[in-house]
């Protein structure tokens, strides 16, 4: 090869140092597309494990959700005592009633010395035991009949037939519409196994096609209930507001509540500003509202707002997953948990008011975390960041949204706790009964679940609650709501 080179020309040895050239360069090219493709994929692969990583204990995803890990739970430290009742608590046993429905009276037949017979007269004592049980129901049928009575003056009158009894010559009474209403929205059960319970029960044989019926019916009888529902809403001093998925068929839809401790107004719309304007209620709320994060509720300028602490807690445990070695997501984490446990004397009337020096000492820590967290995630170039910067990013700008709970701990909850519990039923019903099948059947459906649901909380069991709508004396709210 050495011959060949030193026998070779000037011009054929600067060609062959130019083909060389080209090869090398070539290859630190190709080295170089390959080194910014290992990026590429080193950063997908770290992003995919992140949200492989999430579940409903570090991020905003239901339970439901959790298909490969579930959040690991921190074992509470041990207290030493058995499980069980404890020695010295009082019991909680089924006590006797001092005045019972029924009375049976057993007595010997006979004396087992003498033989002789014995009687009421004979007893000097008993002893006594109560049974609790229900009696077998069964439907009876009331014939009404509406008479024509003629006068002596030759005039008929003829008397109306009660107004809860329908047009037709044979009908279903308001106990048995409300009980399977009942059945239908409250315990979750299928029409069909509705159906199917009446007959096994009642030995009502109802058809499935009405028992669907008494939804829409329903809905219509809580119509004034809900509207009182919605204004009572609109004037409340602090509102929950918050969103989940359902279906209907195939398609997914979006479901929006809004609540307070005492009131519930569910209704479906598209996620968006236009969907939660069509329940009627934030385009006129000026109060306090609590929510998630989501965008769409920023843009209600009216009201303040209380950001959900829960979401956050979820959040900035994510991070300190994700940067182990980093401290500002535990310090911010400890200053709103802090916040929030001196908030909760507050309202259980331990303390009269978060002292300054604790406020100061949390606030500071809250702030000093965002500051450091920021200076170790600070902004790339281009339009996305990074979700620890996005996090950072909120609770800098809307640090008075997010520690509004602190200046007010009386009334603003730090937590949207309220407004995802009135959302779990419509989970339920999705797990028991499947999706519903027409819009109009979910909306008469949620109408009807947000009236039992505003009816409990003013203690009225969800049965009395729509048994009072059927036999026409609708439960309305108190104006007067507690705060």
């Amino acid at each position: 090869m050495s011959s060949v080179f030193e026998s070779a020309s000037r011009e054929d040895l600067l060609a062959v140092i130019g083909l060389l050239q080209r090869q090398v360069e070539a290859a630190e090219a190709q080295a170089a597309e390959l080194a910014a493709a290992n990026e590429r994929l080193t950063v997908r692969v770290a992003e995919l494990e992140r949200r492989l990583g999430r579940n409903s204990g570090n991020s905003s995803v239901p339970p439901s959700s959790d298909t490969f890990d579930r959040p690991e739970k921190k074992t509470a430290p041990k207290s030493g005592r058995k499980r069980g009742r404890q020695p010295g608590s009082s019991g909680s046993g089924l006590s006797m009633v001092a005045d019972p429905n029924v009375v049976e009276e057993h007595l010997p037949a006979s004396c087992t010395g003498c033989g002789s017979g014995l009687g009421p007269g004979d007893s000097v004592g008993f002893e006594r035991r109560q049974v609790r049980d229900i009696p077998l129901s069964s439907v009876t049928v009331t014939e009404h009949r509406a008479h024509r009575c003629r006068c002596a003056c030759g005039t008929v009158t003829a008397e109306p037939m009660p107004g809860e009894v329908a047009g037709s010559p044979s009908s279903y009474g308001p106990n048995l519409r409300a009980l399977a209403v009942y059945l239908l929205v409250f315990q979750h059960i299928p029409v069909e196994r509705t159906a199917i319970l009446l007959g096994d029960v009642t030995g009502a044989e109802v058809s499935t096609g009405w028992v669907a019926s008494l939804l829409p019916e329903a809905a219509d009888l809580v119509a004034d209930s809900l509207n009182l529902i919605r204004a009572l809403l609109t004037m409340g001093h602090v509102l929950h507001a918050d969103e989940t998925t359902t279906r209907i068929g195939s398609v997914r839809r979006w479901l929006h509540v809004a609540c307070t401790d005492f009131l519930t107004l569910l209704h479906l719309a598209p996620r968006s500003r236009k969907g939660a304007d069509a329940g009627g209620v934030l385009p006129h709320y000026r109060g306090v509202l609590v929510h998630d994060s989501l965008s769409l509720y920023a843009g209600y300028g009216s009201c303040t707002h209380q950001l959900c602490g829960a979401h956050l807690i979820r959040e900035l445990t994510a991070a300190e997953e994700d940067f182990p070695d980093q401290k500002w997501h535990q310090q911010i984490r400890w200053a709103l948990a802090g916040l929030n446990r001196q908030a909760v004397r507050v309202r259980n009337q331990e303390i009269a008011e978060i002292v300054p020096g604790a406020l100061l000492l949390h606030y500071e820590a809250f702030h000093q975390g965002v500051k450091v967290g920021l200076g170790l995630h600070p902004k790339v170039p281009g339009r996305k960041q990074s979700p620890a910067h996005n996090l950072l990013t909120r609770l800098r700008d809307q640090a008075h949204d997010v520690l509004r709970f602190a200046d007010d701990p009386r009334h603003v909850p730090f937590t949207n706790n309220c407004g995802e519990r009135a959302l779990r039923p419509v989970k339920t019903q999705l797990k028991i009964s499947g999706c519903h099948q027409s819009e109009d059947g979910a909306t008469a459906w949620l109408d009807v679940r947000s009236y039992l649901d505003s009816t409990r909380k003013h203690g009225l069991t969800a049965f009395d609650a729509i048994h009072r709508a059927f036999t026409g004396n609708l439960w309305m709210p108190p104006i007067a709501q507690a705060t």
